[in-house]
């Protein structure tokens, strides 16, 4: 059995589970996001316990709640979960049931996230309970690209090139990744399926081919390629064919992402030899920069879900995580960090965080500006998530 098979039965049986989610992460639900200085939610728990305390815990916390007294919280949650999970949700000050729901069929975890869930959409808040992120573990000098439920739960390896593999991100609303590996020698760019195990060079030029990014749609891939000299920012269809060169630069390109109408593409460029959030149309044009009013160097950009916001690294001395307005303006600091990615509730994020030598993932709402580690993933060196939508 060759490695593509191995690796198609593998992933069949971890990730199995994601086809519902797949044709379900299409609905948004979302709120306005005001980052930093946002009091969390206060809510209270009672009758859960175990694995699905902690997961109903978690869930929460990143999505902007803080625990308190029943007496003390506007939304109480109450239950039991001996075998199955029973699950109800009160709003205290509007003397109003929100949930009341048996849930079976699925293991306890899964139960208790479907409950978080279908508390958050009471609320009228997309939950993040099904969602899945992707992300690169080192592994001695190389990296490798992993996948796992947004809490960190059953990481699963989906490279084993034993080369330096980097930069994954998802295809929307699919089971699938494209990221650059240096398997092959010069870095190219591969669309891997995660259901089928099945994975194919998508762009492999002279030079490097590098950070891909694709669009809202799944039909149009945004790439820096540096075949023609100077790296760049190139656009090309899923399909294959011909790409398209956006930007004509002496200076680096980095970073691309879409805005989700499809229309834009914003990047990192170097302007006279300062760093800055740029965006150009997808079909090519002027290049537009993008305001980040107090701090320096912006990279890595995430354009949010919802249009509203861009998400990026500052690089001032220190990494910091910091949002914009899609449409530039003055920058809110978050939270030492980088490699930032949206969650597709368009609140919160993943995001690297160094701790010395050591590198982990964690979870950001960018309201409150809570902070949680992924602490189930394995590791100490594991960065650049990618979120899925």
């Amino acid at each position: 059995m060759n490695y593509t098979e191995k690796m198609s039965n593998f992933l069949l049986v971890i990730l199995a589970g994601m086809a519902p989610w797949a044709a379900s992460a299409q609905i948004r639900i979302t709120q306005d996001v005001m980052p930093g200085g946002t009091r969390p939610l206060l809510v209270s728990m009672s009758g859960f316990t175990g694995e699905a305390a902690q997961v109903i815990q978690f869930d929460l916390f990143v999505q902007g709640f803080a625990f308190t007294n029943a007496e003390a919280a506007q939304y109480q949650l109450t239950g039991s979960n001996t075998e199955n999970l029973q699950g109800r949700a009160m709003d205290r000050v509007a003397d109003k049931s929100l949930v009341a729901k048996a849930y079976s069929g699925a293991s306890l975890r899964r139960q208790a996230h479907t409950f978080v869930d279908d508390f958050l959409q009471s609320l009228s808040r997309m939950g993040l309970g099904n969602s899945k992120i992707a992300y690169r573990a080192l592994a001695g000098q190389n990296g490798e690209i992993w996948v796992a439920d947004f809490d960190g739960f059953g990481s699963t390896q989906v490279t084993k090139d034993n080369a330096f593999v980097t930069s994954p991100t998802w295809v929307p609303h699919k089971t699938a990744l494209y990221y650059t590996s240096y398997k092959m020698g010069n870095p190219s760019i591969f669309h891997h399926d995660l259901l089928t195990g099945a994975r194919t060079a998508f762009a492999r030029y002279g030079g490097s081919s590098l950070s891909p990014a694709v669009s809202p749609d799944g039909s149009r891939v945004a790439m820096i390629l540096s075949k023609d000299g100077w790296p760049d920012l190139y656009v090309g269809s899923t399909s294959g064919g011909e790409v398209k060169r956006l930007t004509r630069s002496r200076e680096d390109e980095s970073g691309p992402c879409w805005s989700p109408d499809g229309k834009w593409i914003c990047f990192a460029a170097k302007v006279n030899e300062r760093r800055s959030l740029c965006k150009i149309s997808a079909e090519g044009g002027e290049i537009q920069r993008i305001p980040t009013s107090g701090v320096l160097n912006p990279t890595e950009p995430d354009w949010s879900p919802d249009g509203k916001w861009i998400v990026f690294t500052a690089m001032m001395g220190g990494f910091e995580i910091c949002v914009v307005p899609a449409s530039g303006g003055q920058v809110t600091q978050l939270v030492a960090g980088e490699d930032p990615s949206w969650g597709p509730n368009s609140r919160t994020v993943v995001f690297t965080r160094r701790q010395g030598s050591s590198r982990s993932l964690s979870l950001l709402d960018v309201p409150t500006k809570q902070v949680k580690d992924v602490s189930r993933i394995p590791g100490n060196s594991n960065s650049q998530p990618s979120w899925a939508k």
